[in-house]
C-alpha cells in the first residue's frame, strides 16, 4: 500500500530537486573538476542564468502582490476611494499627510537628479541627496516615502536586477524609482505656484523701450514688398513675450505696492528706510508710461492702418502652423492665427484707448499716480504715531482702558455721559432736590416707562414753550475797544505781510544765496513758496514756476548750468541759518502787477 500523498508535498519536492541541481551547477561553475575544462564550467553559467532569467519571471506577480497587500496607504480612507478627483490629483495627495516636508524633499532629489539626466535612483541615493538637516536617520524611512510616493502614482518602482547575483535576491524588496509623468506635472504646478507666490513684480521702464524698437522693426518689415515670415514671427514673438512680461510683472507690482500701503506683512522699519526710492521709482515709471505709452499708441495705429498688422500676423501663424502634426494640418493655421490675433488685440487695447474703455496703460498710470499720496500719507500716520500723536483709534483704545478700569457701572455711566456728551434733555431741570430724591430711591435702568414715577413739567414750559422766566433784559456789553484792538491787529499783520511780499520781490532774478537775511514773517512766507515750488519739480526738470495757495505769490525756480550741488545758498534767519542747494529764484506779487 502506497503512504498518503500530503498536500503540495510534490511541489515541495520539486522544488528541493531543483535547489539541490541550482547548488551543484553553482559548485561546477566555481570550481570545474578536474580535466572537465572550461566548456563545463561555460555550460553550468548558462544554465544559471536561465534558470535566474526564468525564476525573475515567475516571481514578478507575487512581488507585487504581495506589495500590494503589504503596502499601507498614508492618506486618509476618503481619499483612497475610487473616483475620476482622486485619480487625476492623486500626485498632490502628499502635500497634506503628517510627513509632507519629507515628500517634498524626496520630489526635490529627483528633479536634482532630472537636471543631471539621470532617470533612476535608488533608495539609498535618495537618502544621500537630502539635505543634512532633513535627512532621516535611518533609510527606511526613505524606503516608505518613496512607496507612498508610488501608491500616489508621484513615482514609478521597477526591480532592481543590476546588482542581483544569485537567484534568492530576486526574493528582496529591491527596487529603482523614477518620476512618473503625473508626478513630474505636479512639481511643474508646485513650482509654479511658489515662483508665483514669492513674485514682487517691476514696473518695467526699460520694457517699454524694447516694445517700441520691435514696433518700428515691424514697420520696417510691413514695408517690404513681401515680407519675410521667418523676420515677422521673429518680431512678433519677441513683441508679445516683452509685453507679457511686462503687463505681468505690472500687475504683480501693483499688488504688493497695496499690500506695502495697507502695511501687510511689511515691517515699518523698512518700508520707511525705502519710502524715497519708491516714490522716485514710481515717479520714472509714470514719466516713461506717459512719453513711451503714446508713441506705442501711435506705432500700432500706424500698423493697423491698411490691414498691414493683420499681413503681418497671418505669416506668423502660417510659419507657426508650418510644423503641425498631419493631423491637425487642416485647422493648425486658423487656430494659430486666432491666438496671433488674440494677443495683438490684448496688446492695443493695453495702451490704445476706445470705445469709451481707458487704456490699461492709463488705468496704471492712474493707480501709480494715486499710490504716491497714499504712501506719502501712511508715511505722516507713521510719523504721528512715533511722536506720540493722538488718532481716532488711539483715542478709542484708551476709552477702551478706562471702561476697563473704572472702579463700578456708576462711574462707566458717568465716562459714557462725558466722552459723547449723553447729557439730559436741556428741557428738563435736575436741580439738587431731583438728585437728593434719585440717590433716596434709585431707579434701575431695567424700569419700563410705564412704571416709572411720573416726571413733572412746569406749566410755564407747557404754556409758553420755554422755561426760562420772564424778567428784565440783561444789558449789552460794550465791546467796541475790542473790536478796536482787533482792527489795529489786522492792519498790522496786513502791513507786515505786504512788506515781506515787497521784500521777497524786490530781489528779481536772483540766486538764493543773494536773498540775504530774512525776518521771521518774510522767511514764513519764503519757505511756503519754496515749498509749493519743490512739490512740482519732477526728476529732469530744470525749471519749475508755482504760485501760493491764494493766487497772490508767484515764484519761479531754476536750476543752475552746472547743476545743483555746485554751491550752496544761505539764507539767515533770527532763529539760525537755513542752507540749501542754489538755484536761481524769481518771486513776484500777482496783486501788485494786477494795481499796476
Amino acid at each position: 500500500m502506497a503512504p498518503p500523498t500530503l498536500p503540495g508535498s510534490a511541489t515541495a519536492l520539486a522544488a528541493a530537486e531543483a535547489d539541490i541541481t541550482r547548488t551543484r551547477l553553482i559548485e561546477i561553475a566555481e570550481r570545474p573538476p578536474p580535466g572537465a575544462g572550461r566548456a563545463l564550467a561555460i555550460a553550468a553559467r548558462a544554465t544559471l542564468r536561465k534558470d535566474l532569467a526564468t525564476a525573475c519571471r515567475a516571481s514578478a506577480p507575487m512581488r507585487e502582490n504581495a506589495r500590494t497587500m503589504t503596502s499601507q496607504p498614508s492618506i486618509p480612507d476618503a481619499t483612497s476611494q475610487p473616483g475620476p478627483a482622486r485619480t487625476a490629483y492623486a500626485p498632490f495627495a502628499h502635500l497634506t499627510t503628517p510627513n509632507a516636508a519629507l515628500y517634498r524633499q524626496v520630489m526635490g532629489a529627483f528633479l536634482a537628479a532630472k537636471e543631471r539626466f539621470a532617470v533612476h535612483l535608488r533608495p539609498e541615493d535618495v537618502h544621500a541627496a537630502l539635505p543634512a538637516e532633513h535627512r532621516p536617520g535611518d533609510l527606511n524611512a526613505v524606503v516608505k516615502a518613496l512607496d507612498s510616493l508610488v501608491d500616489w502614482g508621484n513615482l514609478r518602482a521597477d526591480p532592481d536586477t543590476a546588482r542581483v547575483t544569485a537567484v534568492e535576491d530576486f526574493y528582496r524588496k529591491r527596487f529603482i524609482y523614477q518620476l512618473t509623468r503625473a508626478g513630474e506635472a505636479a512639481e511643474e504646478a508646485l513650482s509654479a505656484y511658489d515662483e508665483a507666490l514669492g513674485r514682487r513684480g517691476a514696473l518695467q521702464a526699460v520694457a517699454l523701450h524694447d516694445i517700441v524698437t520691435q514696433l518700428r522693426a515691424l514697420l520696417v518689415i510691413a514695408a517690404e514688398d513681401e515680407p519675410d515670415p521667418a523676420k515677422t514671427h521673429l518680431a512678433l514673438s519677441a513683441l508679445t513675450g516683452r509685453f507679457g512680461a511686462l503687463a505681468e510683472n505690472a500687475r504683480a507690482f501693483m499688488g504688493s505696492l497695496q499690500r506695502t500701503i495697507d502695511l501687510h506683512g511689511v515691517e515699518v522699519e523698512v518700508f520707511l528706510a525705502y519710502k524715497d526710492r519708491l516714490i522716485q521709482y514710481l515717479e520714472r515709471f509714470i514719466q516713461d508710461l506717459i512719453t513711451l505709452g503714446s508713441r506705442i499708441a501711435l506705432l500700432i495705429g500706424e500698423l493697423e492702418a491698411g490691414g498691414r498688422a493683420e499681413v503681418l500676423l497671418r505669416l506668423a501663424a502660417a510659419r507657426e502652423a508650418a510644423d503641425a502634426a498631419p493631423d491637425e494640418a487642416e485647422s493648425a493655421e486658423e487656430q494659430a492665427y486666432e491666438r496671433w490675433a488674440a494677443r495683438w488685440s490684448g496688446l492695443a487695447a493695453w495702451f490704445v484707448s476706445a470705445d469709451g474703455r481707458e487704456s490699461q496703460a492709463r488705468l496704471l498710470r492712474g493707480r501709480a499716480l494715486g499710490a504716491i499720496p497714499q504712501l506719502l500719507a501712511v508715511v505722516r500716520q507713521l510719523n504721528e504715531r512715533r511722536a506720540g500723536r493722538s488718532d481716532r483709534s488711539a483715542d478709542f483704545r484708551t476709552l477702551a482702558r478706562w471702561f476697563a478700569e473704572a472702579p463700578d457701572d456708576e462711574a462707566r455711566h458717568r465716562l459714557w455721559r462725558t466722552a459723547f456728551g449723553l447729557h439730559p434733555s436741556r428741557h428738563l431741570t435736575v436741580d439738587a432736590d431731583t438728585l437728593a430724591e434719585r440717590t433716596a430711591r434709585p431707579v434701575p435702568p431695567s424700569t419700563p416707562w410705564a412704571g416709572a414715577e411720573p416726571l413733572r413739567i412746569s406749566p410755564q414750559l407747557r404754556r409758553t414753550g420755554s422755561y426760562e422766566r420772564r424778567g428784565k433784559a440783561r444789558k449789552v456789553r460794550d465791546r467796541s475797544e475790542e473790536r478796536r484792538r482787533l482792527a489795529e491787529l489786522a492792519v498790522k499783520q496786513a502791513e507786515e505781510i505786504a512788506a515781506a511780499r515787497a521784500r521777497l520781490a524786490a530781489q528779481g532774478v536772483t540766486r538764493l544765496s543773494g536773498i540775504g537775511e530774512l525776518d521771521p514773517l518774510a522767511f514764513g512766507l519764503f519757505l511756503q513758496l519754496l515749498g509749493d515750488a519743490l512739490a512740482t519739480w519732477r526728476p529732469g526738470m530744470t525749471t519749475t514756476v508755482a504760485t501760493s495757495n491764494d493766487g497772490s505769490m508767484e515764484i519761479r525756480l531754476t536750476a543752475l548750468p552746472g547743476g545743483t550741488g555746485v554751491t550752496t545758498a544761505a539764507i539767515r534767519t533770527p532763529g539760525g541759518v537755513f542752507r540749501g542747494p542754489d538755484h536761481l529764484i524769481e518771486i513776484t506779487d500777482l496783486t501788485a502787477r494786477e494795481a499796476r
